[in-house]
């Protein structure tokens, strides 16, 4: 270990500003406060390597701390280019943290910080987007006997890992960190909502109010976008491609149309749907001069970016994180933070106190990996994990709840009682 490159970042001076930022963010997240606290009694993780690709945010920094709490080393590099805080990264590389990210990779950098926290030769990985899995699996089969196990942030990383395993690729349980209820339930609707927004509103400065709106998909992360955009006084519309979240959004009073409809009278579009080429040229053509486009799923695949360079005739920045593309129409679009997630490249991702839920789920999913043998597939968080994630938050909120009584218990448990 001793002669592996320790980290690289952008600038070791940011370490200053990077802890206070990570101190604003510990006093918001009291979940990983309270884990944190058993983690350094408990010390599940001695002697660990953890290989981590995440987002590499304040919130991160306060995982990271977690788990070093509870004893174990680590690895880390950022799940997207635009992504990482640079005096986070600082932050981190003075406190022993092995990190490799900065902000503005190339596609080879990115990979190449994934190759370096690999070299650690972690037995847990946590990731965010699966690239970590994915490089795993293609590029460093030879580590694979090693890992015991990994959990998994977001819902394109999961989506990808369940590809996986449906092709027999899978070698090590994932623990789908994405599908706890106290994770999408509120980081990708609260947070992903109000993060998405600010993004928008940090690249264009624009009024909502009055605008057209309009969702690509109605899941959880979209549920938040179209949600909070119509708290701004913006008028919505949904595009989606599965008629029961199409009907779902309907009953919560948006407009449904084709995303060819909607191109002709949308002034802002945003996607959120984990898929790839859902704004193409020829919805690009349609739309109406000074639309403005935003990309919040993980991958910049969303946005058809080879589209819009075929039918630009000039392409200029703005503003930081703002495109004007002049169209051989005439028309000019603009497109935020490189069809990136413009919540996390435009603005600071998530708020602390969502994040607290979502991350609290990733350190006791680890802890639970450590402890638990687990067959190699995508595994749901035990309900007992979340419940504990539940439980804790509303501690922390000064809120109770009440119990049922043993003669509740007795009569949910029975099939004989019915209409007296």
């Amino acid at each position: 270990m001793n002669c592996l490159e320790t980290f690289r970042i952008k600038d070791p001076t940011l370490a200053t500003q990077g802890n206070l930022q990570i101190e604003w963010a510990w006093a918001h997240m009291p979940v990983l406060n309270q884990i944190r606290n058993r983690f350094r009694k408990e010390k599940p993780f001695e002697d660990l390597m953890l290989g981590a690709c995440l987002h590499v945010t304040k919130e991160t920094a306060v995982l990271i701390e977690t788990m070093k709490a509870g004893g174990a080393q680590i690895a880390l590099c950022g799940s997207n280019p635009l992504s990482t805080q640079d005096d986070v990264a600082a932050a981190l590389a003075e406190e022993s943290v092995n990190v490799f990210a900065w902000r503005g990779q190339s596609a080879e950098e990115y990979y190449w910080c994934i190759d370096k926290v690999l070299d650690y030769k972690p037995i847990i990985t946590l990731d965010d987007g699966a690239d970590l899995v994915g490089r795993v699996h293609s590029e460093r089969t030879d580590m694979l006997p090693n890992i015991r196990g990994g959990t998994e942030e977001t819902t394109t990383g999961v989506l990808r890992l369940r590809a996986m395993e449906n092709a027999g690729s899978l070698k090590y349980p994932i623990i789908a960190v994405n599908d706890a209820y106290t994770k999408h339930l509120f980081d990708n609707r609260y947070g992903t909502g109000q993060s998405t927004i600010d993004g928008i509103l940090r690249a264009t400065n624009i009024l909502l109010a009055g605008k057209t709106v309009v969702v690509c998909g109605y899941g959880w992360c979209s549920r938040g976008i179209a949600m909070r955009s119509k708290g701004m006084g913006a008028n919505v519309v949904v595009t989606e491609v599965d008629p029961i979240r199409a009907l779902e959004a309907v009953m919560s009073g948006f407009r449904i149309m084709t995303i060819l409809e909607a191109a002709a009278i949308g002034d802002i579009f945003v996607t959120a749907t984990g898929n790839l080429n859902v704004i193409r040229k020829e919805h690009m053509k349609k739309m109406k001069d000074g639309a403005i486009i935003a990309n919040s799923g993980h991958f910049n695949a969303e946005i058809c970016l080879k589209d819009l360079a075929e039918i630009s005739t000039t392409k200029r920045s703005i503003r930081p994180f703002l495109e004007e593309f002049k169209l051989t129409t005439g028309i000019r679009l603009y497109l935020l933070a490189e069809g990136r997630l413009v919540n996390l490249a435009a603005a600071e991702g998530h708020p602390s106190e969502v994040m607290d839920m979502s991350f609290a789920n990733q350190a006791l999913c680890v802890e639970e990996l450590v402890k638990t043998e687990k067959t190699p597939k995508v595994h749901r968080v035990p309900r007992k994990i979340d419940e504990t994630v539940a439980k804790l938050k509303l501690v922390a909120m000064g809120m109770k709840i009440d119990k049922l009584t043993t003669e509740q218990q007795a009569y949910l448990g029975t099939w004989e009682v019915g209409t007296e």
